[in-house]
């Protein structure tokens, strides 16, 4: 069976729940502008760094993201998330810790992810993303056979693709994609030894709020790292 192509044209869930508060949105009118990127201006904005680059598809809040930025002021750290509520977290984190390292899209990841060249990123992040549990949604899942084609071709040789999830079903589905794919071409080594290797967060790889949230409703979160073969 052909595998789906990547839809770079559809963008799945919600963009806003709440009005935002006056300060809020007085970063999305401000400060977005000066730290956004968009896939016609990423690659200048990576060639401009000249670093590494990571990438964060969907970063929720933006705490694992703004904590990734402080705890490594070298790397670039990119953050896609079509949210504005979350979007808004982020640049008053970004206002208050007064972060420069970060760039922010705000909209669908595909486009930009199509846009960065090949071996550009050194890190890529899918932290608990949307589990859409119902079966007719699965097409809507970002781990996906077109997905990994892209991280494949985006991480250099020895970097790390991260997903993390509380949801078992969702794990079974990265590990059982990532598998598929391997069969096509063996891109990504799944590098957990023992079973605390992706039940035990690692020390680099910070509490989101979903995260917490699980954990108090009794669901513990797997941590799968890939590494780029």
């Amino acid at each position: 069976m052909k595998p789906p192509e990547w839809d770079k044209d559809r963008l799945w869930g919600r963009h806003q729940a709440k009005k935002l508060r006056p300060r809020p949105q007085r970063l999305m009118e401000e400060l977005l502008p000066r730290v956004e990127v968009t896939p016609e201006t990423v690659f200048e904005r990576t060639q401009a760094h000249g670093g590494p680059v990571w990438l964060e598809v969907g970063f929720g809040g933006g705490e694992h993201l703004a904590w990734q930025a402080t705890h490594n002021p070298d790397v670039l750290l990119i953050g896609a998330e079509p949210f504005m509520n979350g979007v808004a977290k982020l640049l008053t984190q970004i206002e208050d810790e007064g972060q420069e390292n970060i760039a922010v899209r705000y909209g669908d990841v595909k486009p930009l992810m199509t846009a960065l060249p090949d071996k550009s990123l050194e890190r890529l992040f899918v932290l608990h993303p949307d589990p859409w549990p119902k079966k007719r949604h699965f097409k809507r899942r970002m781990i996906s056979l077109p997905f990994l084609k892209e991280a494949a071709r985006l991480l250099k040789p020895g970097c790390e693709l991260r997903v993390a999830s509380d949801i078992p079903d969702y794990v079974r589905w990265t590990l059982m994609h990532v598998q598929m794919h391997n069969r096509q071409s063996a891109d990504f080594e799944w590098t957990a030894e023992c079973r605390a290797d992706w039940t035990d967060r690692p020390e680099d790889w910070p509490q989101t709020r979903y995260e917490a949230k699980a954990r108090r409703e009794g669901r513990p979160p797997a941590y799968l790292r890939f590494t780029r073969t």
